[in-house]
């Protein structure tokens, strides 16, 4: 496996992440299967990386008023 490179990716179930974000695992469940949190189905589970994971949160914030 040479040429690989040595930074892995970090995979969450949809218990971590719902912990996480502090909303239920239904929800989770919900934004995998619509496609607006990417996951990889790993035999009957999913697992969601840790950077979908921030990329969904920045995609989420509203921006605050300008000062």
């Amino acid at each position: 496996m040479s040429g690989e490179s040595s930074s892995r990716v970090t995979y969450l179930t949809v218990s971590d992440v719902a912990a996480c974000l502090n909303v239920s695992k239904m929800t989770i469940y919900r934004l995998v299967r619509s496609g607006a949190m990417p996951a990889a189905r790993f035999g009957r589970s999913f697992r969601v990386s840790e950077a979908a994971v921030d990329r969904y949160v920045h995609d989420a914030e509203i921006p605050g008023p300008e000062i």
